[in-house]
């Protein structure tokens, strides 16, 4: 059984299956527990650990959000973790009511910037004088948060000022949530009747041999289902390079987003080129 933290567990998985063939030691059930706050692992919905980064965040901006009740005409610009995953960025400012979130699955430039400024100039004048942005640590190698903070700085003189929060490690550690504590002890106790039953199937005569794709598995949630997806099949389902699945089922939220935040926008399609402020 292996509870993992990051996906390079997964990649030692795919390469131990590969090493079957040569090495006879290799041949036991194996089961990846998907562990990681960053939420990038293929074949689940959900892994351990991610639900208490996300409330983490929250909690934090609206901490920040409360802090600048007080203060008119102010907007916050904070980084988060989650690798070249946005989902704690993208699901964070849904929950958090933010006006804007980047990250590096749905490309942005300076156009979608410049939208979301004159988007803030504009809410300055209505009732709520303040604005919230997400940024997601690897959403942009040149649109960086000291680069986006002041782009908005400069771009805001006169209506609204800017501060900028880097939350850092500080997303990775406190308490585990209740869904999470729930989630590991749930996949967990899965985990090892898969194993029990793997072992028994492939005992003979004294000895483990397990060689098939479906005894080398990954346990993730799908659907609030949880299913057994041997890795060898997952493999057509990742990107690699920048360690995230393919498809993200989260990303369909992003046009939600755009329409609380009183942008005028389908829900259908998210184009960042044709946004309007309501």
């Amino acid at each position: 059984l292996m509870l993992v933290p990051l996906l390079q567990a997964y990649e030692s998985c795919l390469q131990l299956h590969e090493a079957r063939s040569r090495f006879e030691e290799f041949c036991v059930p194996i089961c990846v527990l998907p562990a990681t706050i960053s939420n990038n692992v293929p074949g689940t919905d959900f892994s351990i650990g991610a639900d208490t980064a996300l409330n983490a965040i929250v909690e934090t901006c609206d901490r920040i959000k409360q802090s600048a009740s007080g203060t008119k005409r102010r907007v916050f610009i904070i980084e988060t973790m989650g690798g070249y995953c946005g989902y704690l960025a993208n699901m964070g400012a849904l929950a958090a009511g933010a006006d804007a979130a980047y990250i590096f699955e749905e490309q942005f430039d300076i156009r979608e910037l410049q939208a979301n400024v004159e988007h803030l100039t504009e809410k300055m004048k209505t009732s709520i004088q303040r604005g919230l942005v997400l940024r997601n640590e690897n959403c942009n190698e040149n649109y960086t948060t000291d680069f986006i903070y002041q782009l908005y700085s400069e771009e805001g003189k006169g209506v609204f000022d800017c501060r900028k929060n880097v939350l850092g490690h500080m997303q990775q550690g406190g308490a585990p949530s209740p869904f999470d504590r729930n989630f590991g002890t749930k996949i967990s106790a899965k985990a090892m009747q898969w194993i029990s039953k793997k072992l028994k199937e492939t005992y003979r005569k004294g000895k483990v041999f397990a060689n098939t794709d479906d005894s080398v598995c990954l346990l993730g949630m799908r659907r609030r289902n949880l299913v057994f997806q041997p890795v060898a099949e997952l493999k057509t389902e990742t990107d690699f390079v920048h360690r995230i699945p393919k498809e993200q089922w989260w990303l369909k939220l992003r046009p939600l987003m755009k329409i609380l935040a009183k942008y005028k926008t389908s829900y259908d399609v998210s184009d960042s080129g044709q946004l309007e402020h309501v």
